[in-house]
This record gives C-alpha cells, structure tokens and sequence, in this order.
C-alpha cells in the first residue's frame, strides 16, 4: 500500500496520507506525495483537493528522524528537494487545495498544510508546531518562509525559535488554521465548503487563487498586471459571458468550469 494516495469522486479530489502509525515522511513518501499532487492538478474534473490523513491520531508528525539519521547527507537533501518542488507547485495549480487536520501536525507535518490554499481543523487534544529548532535544525519545508507570511514575522519567529506548539484553538487564534470544527463534523463540514466551491464558478475561482499568489510574490505593480491579464480571460471564457447573462436575467448561473 502506498504511504499516499490520490483518488477522486463528485469534482472533489482526496490526497490521503496513511503510513502508520504518525504518518512520518521520508524521500519514497514525498515522492509519492508529489506524484499525488501532480494527479490532482492534472485531473480535469478535479475542482477542489483535499489533503487528510487515515490516521485519528496524527495528520502528520514530520520527517521520520531515523531516517534522517541513517542518512546520507545526499538523500536528506533530495528529500528536502523533492518536498519543496511539490509544495511549492501547489500554489501555481488553479485549484483550491484544503487540509484536513484531524491530529497532531509538526514540523514538516505542519509545513505540508501551510502550503495548501486553506486549513481546516478539528478541535481536540492534540498540538500544531514547528519544533525543529529544540533538535538544532530549523523547519526546513517551507516553513521559516510560509509561516511568516500567513500569520506576521514576529508570531512565527516566536514559535520557530522557541519549537513551542499550540493547540487547535490557539492555532484558529494566530490564523494558522482558517476553520476549527467539533471533532465529530470536521469532514463533513469540509466535505461541504470542497461541494459549494466545486459545484461554483471554479474557473474564476482558480484565476482568483492564481491572481493573489503571484501578486504576493512579484509586487503590487506585477500584481495588478497579472489580474489584468486573469480577469481578461475570465471575460472571454464560458463561466464568465453565464455569471453576467444570469445576473441580468435574474437567474441561477450554470457554471461550467470553463
């Protein structure tokens, strides 16, 4: 059995993590994490991604330190190569891509979800955290970079160099996690916001990710430059002539995705 696999029903695509017993990563399960990101960006009738994990304990619990030990040097860092080739492409794919947290997610373990578009969570007794720095190293997944951006330098400064985790509520707090859910309807309620974005103007929606990632990246000037681009050719598609004659007509669009 693979330690990740990629399945699809009803436009909604599954990335399911499943190597028991904390779902540790090494260089064979980033590779297949990338294979499974690449089935999801491909897939057409993918509209909406959702990373989760099989395990009730653990979403991820980070890099598998023994691998690590054992080593080489050289592997480690294909490793660390091959994971950020994969997380980094997940902000290029015109798809929204949610993480499903159920259980503990550290260091890398947490660095996977801060790479997708949103992160949903369960509240529970478990911890979220990068504690990378209390072994000497630092979280090197995309983590002093990601983490940053999404909740401010100084907060996770804070939690970097300190390898302090938090729990679910203090993660919804500090914007870690954009949702926290009862345990019991963490999937349901996540299968839910995946149907209403799958079933919606999808085309839009992924110039609208596209629009925001890049212009994050390259400056407000490149930024405003490239949503000129994307909202041109939202004007010119499908979806876009269906939303502007529905709304004059006063009905339901009839989005296609195209």
């Amino acid at each position: 059995m693979p330690a990740v696999s990629f399945s699809a029903e009803g436009g909604i695509g599954t990335i399911l993590l499943d190597k028991p017993p904390a779902n540790s990563y090494d260089l064979e399960y980033v590779q297949e994490l990338g294979a499974a990101v690449e089935e999801a960006a491909t897939d057409d009738d993918v509209k909406v991604v959702l990373l989760r994990s099989a395990s009730e304990k653990f979403f991820c619990a980070g890099a598998d330190i023994k691998a690590f030990q054992a080593g080489p040097h050289e592997r480690n860092m294909e490793m660390i190569e091959t994971s950020h080739r994969t997380l980094s492409s997940i902000a290029g794919i015109p798809k929204i891509f949610v993480a499903e947290l159920n259980g503990h997610a550290l260091g890398g373990g947490l660095e996977i979800p801060l790479a997708c578009d949103l992160r949903f969570a369960a509240d529970g007794d478990y911890r979220l955290g990068t504690p990378e720095a209390t072994l000497g190293l630092l979280p090197g997944n995309g983590g002093t970079q990601r983490l940053p951006r999404l909740i401010g330098r100084s907060r996770a400064l804070d939690l970097m160099i300190t390898g302090r985790t938090v729990t679910p509520s203090e993660a919804y707090e500090l914007g870690i996690v954009d949702r926290l859910f009862p345990a019991a309807e963490l999937h349901e309620r996540t299968l839910d916001y995946a149907r209403k974005l799958a079933s919606g103007a999808t085309k839009a929606i992924g110039n609208i990710k596209l629009a925001v990632n890049e212009g994050i990246d390259d400056g407000l000037e490149r930024g405003l430059e490239r949503e000129r681009e994307l909202v041109e050719e939202l004007f010119l598609s499908e979806d876009g002539r269906e939303g502007l004659a529905a709304f004059s007509e006063k009905r339901q669009p009839a989005f296609r995705g195209a």
